[in-house]
């Protein structure tokens, strides 16, 4: 049974998106490592850009300098 889980920054990510990326991400692996679709299971997490950083620093912070 696969466990996949995105983590993306809550920046208005859809629901019609998210569900395209749970599809795709199963079909991804039906197709290339004959996977059951049926016992895949995909997490997307949202997580605030306060809350995710990148080489010391805050995306909340990069995104305001414009990195």
């Amino acid at each position: 049974m696969p466990y996949v889980n995105i983590k993306i920054t809550r920046e208005g990510a859809t629901a019609t998106q998210k569900a395209e990326l749970i599809a795709g991400v199963t079909r991804l692996l039906q197709e290339v490592l004959g996977k059951n679709p049926a016992t895949t299971v995909v997490v997307i997490d949202e997580v605030e850009t306060d809350n995710w950083g990148i080489g010391g620093e805050t995306v909340t912070l990069r995104r305001q300098r414009g990195n």
